[in-house]
């Protein structure tokens, strides 16, 4: 029985229920443990060996949520500030929605990925959010899913229906308009983002944002909307870190992102900084999710310095 080929997409299912990447990975490990402990007892006549490993992770999952406060992103917990030189004081103590690195799971399934989808379901209770996963993702038949969770088909299909309707009013957006990052349009508006970034022309930047534009720094929990807001705030990091700042395009949660490398007086070169995950809408940054944990950006797997370059304080 093989079962190491299912641990791509079984990664990718418990990061959409638990919303940690480094959690995600954990019960994966779990899952499989768990099934080669019980492979002799395991019935090809009563489910596919994919059926049977999503019953044995929905139930980690589920298990691993108990009692757990659902991971948000700034945006989901407050107002936006209106002060764009406020402290930048992370929050450590709540439970941040993380990014999914892409070169660790199969594009195929990436568009449900979404930050803003995941982040809605954040909000469903555990079994809603798992039903909502395995029937519209994955797509299990309500009976298969009925299975897993040890309940009626009635149930999950009463269940499905609360959850579409909670993602719907949580203005996730529907994954028919998604767009592809390698999208022309897409790619585009990047590259003109990374060459006004890297040039600090703020001007350059604020025009390639939607007028509503939004701005957030998970685990700082300040969060911003407007175009004017959003380019007070990257005026601010250049007075702060200075200019000279390179990028690295690359995608996460199968959108558009961008790696920054910032300059270190102290340290020379330009030092890995954040991963910015972007919304891009009718050729328009609508989002931009700033990532400045040090543990969610070593599980991307990028140099630490910018490689090929080095900052000069006096250029």
């Amino acid at each position: 029985m093989e079962i190491e080929p299912y641990r791509g997409e079984l990664l990718a299912f418990c990061y959409r229920m638990l919303g940690s990447f480094h959690e995600a990975e954990d019960l994966v490990q779990e899952t499989l443990l768990r099934a080669w402990k019980a492979r002799d007892r395991y019935d090809p006549a009563r489910a596919s060996v994919r059926t049977w490993l999503y019953r044995i992770a929905t139930n980690a999952c589920l298990t691993a949520l108990d009692g757990r406060a659902r991971r948000p992103l700034p945006s989901g917990l407050g107002a936006p500030s209106d002060d764009p030189g406020a402290p930048l004081a992370p929050v450590l103590d709540v439970p941040w929605l993380e990014p999914f690195p892409d070169a660790r799971f199969d594009v195929e399934a990436r568009a449900d990925l979404r930050l803003a989808w995941v982040a809605a379901t954040q909000l469903l209770p555990a079994r809603q959010r798992a039903v909502l996963v395995l029937r519209e993702v994955f797509e299990f038949s309500a009976a298969e899913v009925a299975g897993h969770l040890e309940t009626t088909v009635a149930a999950v299909n009463s269940a499905l229906q609360r959850a579409r309707a909670t993602v719907a009013e949580a203005g996730a957006g529907s994954a028919d308009s998604y767009r592809e990052p390698g999208d022309p349009e897409v790619r585009a508006v990047i590259q003109k983002y990374v060459q006004a970034f890297e040039a600090a022309d703020v001007p350059a930047l604020v025009r390639l944002l939607a007028d509503d534009a939004i701005l957030e720094m998970p685990p700082v929990p300040l969060w911003y909307r407007g175009s004017r807001e959003y380019g007070l705030f990257i005026e601010r990091v250049f007075q702060m870190r200075g200019p000279g700042w390179r990028m690295r395009e690359l995608t996460a949660n199968g959108q558009p992102a961008l790696a920054a490398y910032a300059p270190d007086p102290v340290a020379g070169g330009l030092q890995l900084h954040t991963l910015q995950v972007f919304t891009v809408v009718r050729g328009r940054v609508t989002h931009n999710v700033v990532f400045t944990d040090p543990r969610v950006l070593g599980a991307l797997d990028l140099p630490h310095t910018y490689p090929g370059d080095s900052f000069h304080p006096d250029r």
